[in-house]
């Protein structure tokens, strides 16, 4: 399985951007995808995920300004984000939770390479 992110760069603040995550590969279904970020110097941390029923979750500091949202056809999960802030920066990972086939007992996590954001004040 293979997770491709894309829709990274550079903004000013202010502004928004989408990223995008595509998963392919050994796919039966998928759980949870989520987005998660790591900016220099600090763990990795839950930005926002969401369920294969569409529950979702944000990080307190994006509430309000991102949105998580998915294409469970495509395999593929969506941040859209606005108003970014430039503590907003960093490398942005996809993540996945997939069962691989019919009857699978368990569910295997992936990451995708990552995706820089970088946000100007």
């Amino acid at each position: 399985v293979q997770l491709q992110a894309s829709g990274g760069g550079l903004v000013q603040a202010g502004g928004y951007l989408r990223l995008s995550c595509a998963a392919s590969g050994s796919i039966f279904s998928i759980n949870a995808m989520g987005w998660y970020r790591q900016a220099p110097g600090k763990q990795r941390e839950l930005v926002a995920d969401i369920t294969s029923g569409g529950s979702t979750k944000y990080a307190d500091s994006v509430k309000g300004r991102f949105t998580i949202f998915r294409d469970n056809a495509k395999n593929t999960v969506y941040l859209q984000m606005n108003s970014l802030k430039p503590e907003d920066t960093g490398v942005y990972y996809c993540n996945a939770a997939v069962i691989p086939f019919r009857g699978s007992i368990r569910e295997y996590s992936y990451w995708g390479q990552g995706t820089q954001v970088t946000v100007s004040s």
